[in-house]
């Protein structure tokens, strides 16, 4: 039994470290990606969009969720993996997506309609939900990133940013925006473990047990704090207000993001979307947060904050 102990232990320590160091891999990464914005953020979101896409196909045909209904085609689910990696691409070069998006789900409900056998609800509900979820939702952050190209002209950053690097007109308010909801939302998801580790007492939901209202208060208070802070650093957006309208936005939209694909894994009867990256599971497991989240801050950003917060 001391041996098993130790042995446990020994693994536990060793996907620990795997986690954080791919962690902090793939932390550094995004943060040059997001820098970078244009073609390469968008062909970053692309590629995981491909991924991520071709994993919800996968679990849609898992055992859990065949036993209940009758998953689309693979020859479906591979056409949508490849609409759903295109729909950023389009995004960038044309802006809108609307119509590209229902001609794609047009025809793909004709494919399902038109296919040999017998046509099933659940095969047109899962793919057209996949199409929305993998491939529709990610394209705000290329309208937030590279589409909200309004100078932040308040932040100390792009003065001193190199000429060659893009200067001062670098530093858009899709830039700012972005940073700091993918820092609210990396915070959101340390301070609610945390706190859930430390009080957590009260079961959230049944979705995800392992989830209590103590580490949702936790991380709601990190996520915040984190917008407020930074939004102080970055001087935008300039109201105090806001800034914490925006931070609560970036909370919701990664909790119920993180709900969403826990209902679809719990479905499905497996633990992780994929085995992708060592210590983390597949690029859903990593980007749950972020599906709803993108949405919600451009709508916000676009609609609510006067010359977009400047």
């Amino acid at each position: 039994m001391n041996e098993d102990a130790v042995s446990e232990h020994q693994q536990k320590a060793s996907q620990l470290k795997k986690r954080i160091f791919f962690g902090l891999g793939i932390g550094l990464s995004v943060g040059i990606v997001v820098l970078a914005g244009g073609w390469v953020f968008t062909a970053a979101v692309a590629a995981a969009v491909f991924v991520g896409a071709r994993e919800y196909f996968e679990l849609v045909r898992s055992h859990g969720i065949t036993a209940g209904m009758t998953p689309p085609p693979r020859f479906v689910s591979r056409v949508c993996s490849v609409i759903c990696a295109l729909m950023p691409l389009v995004t960038l070069y044309r802006g809108q997506i609307d119509v590209s998006v229902t001609s794609a789900a047009f025809f793909v409900a004709m494919a399902l309609l038109l296919q040999r056998g017998n046509p099933r609800f659940a095969q047109l509900s899962s793919t057209m939900f996949g199409l929305f979820y993998c491939g529709y939702l990610p394209c705000f952050w290329v309208k937030l990133r590279c589409g909200l190209a309004a100078p932040a002209l308040n932040t100390s950053f792009g003065s001193a940013w190199p000429i060659l690097l893009g200067g001062q007109a670098h530093w858009t308010v899709g830039l700012v925006a972005t940073l700091i909801s993918f820092s609210s939302i990396i915070a959101a998801d340390t301070y609610a473990f945390l706190g859930g580790k430390a009080f957590g007492r009260t079961p959230l939901t049944t979705v995800s047990p392992k989830k209590t209202w103590e580490g949702t208060i936790v991380g709601l208070g990190g996520c915040i704090a984190t917008s407020v802070v930074l939004s102080r650093i970055f001087c935008w957006p300039k109201s105090l207000l806001s800034a914490i309208a925006f931070g609560f936005l970036n909370f919701f939209g990664s909790v119920f993001g993180d709900l969403t694909e826990s209902m679809i894994k719990r479905d499905a009867g497996v633990k992780d979307s994929g085995s992708l990256i060592p210590g983390h599971g597949g690029i859903l497991d990593r980007v749950d947060s972020y599906m709803f989240t993108g949405a919600l801050a451009y709508s916000f950003v676009k609609t609510f904050l006067p010359l977009y917060g400047v």
